[in-house]
């Protein structure tokens, strides 16, 4: 099988992604371990908590949210740790927190939950400044959790912009 020129070879799936619960949960419950695209599928393993995230109160969600990032940075960094890779594609808890961030006050519902999906994905591959130089220059657990991070900000944004414009169109 040949490589496109400009990618990068994916990298190897580590068997301790099946056996630690740490790399488990770094890999998205295994998300990460698919061939192609394991940020997309990471993102998608995040769309099914969203409904549980939004029974919480507003402040809950946000605690949520609080948790798993912090969470996260320890969690991403000691993964990319153990595996001796600063930031293996296949850790894709960070694209699971950009998600639960793009989410957080948005309406209930598959549209919104699908169009969510799509800006985070967007901003999340785009990477416009200060994403992409984030994600070049910050390194370790905070380095591979705050582009996403940003990207689910961005991408909170866009989605508020729309639930505004909704709200003001519809009434």
């Amino acid at each position: 099988m040949t490589e496109h020129p400009h990618q990068a070879p994916a990298q190897p799936v580590p068997p301790s992604v099946w056996r630690n619960p740490w790399h488990f949960l770094a890999f998205g419950f295994g998300s990460g371990t698919l061939p192609k695209a394991p940020g997309t599928w990471g993102s998608l393993v995040a769309i099914p908590f969203v409904p549980l995230w939004q029974m919480l109160p507003d402040w809950g969600y946000w605690l949520m949210l609080g948790i798993t990032m912090l969470f996260g940075f320890w969690l991403c960094g000691k993964v990319a740790d153990d595996l001796r890779v600063h930031d293996h594609e296949g850790i894709v808890w960070d694209e699971m927190v950009g998600m639960w961030i793009t989410l957080w006050l948005v309406p209930e519902g598959w549209v919104w939950l699908l169009v969510g999906f799509l800006a985070f994905r967007f901003f999340d591959i785009l990477k416009p400044w200060p994403i992409r130089w984030i994600d070049r220059h910050v390194h370790g657990g905070v380095g591979i959790m705050l582009d996403d991070l940003l990207a689910g900000v961005f991408a909170w944004l866009a989605m508020q912009g729309l639930v505004w414009a909704w709200v003001h169109w519809l009434f």
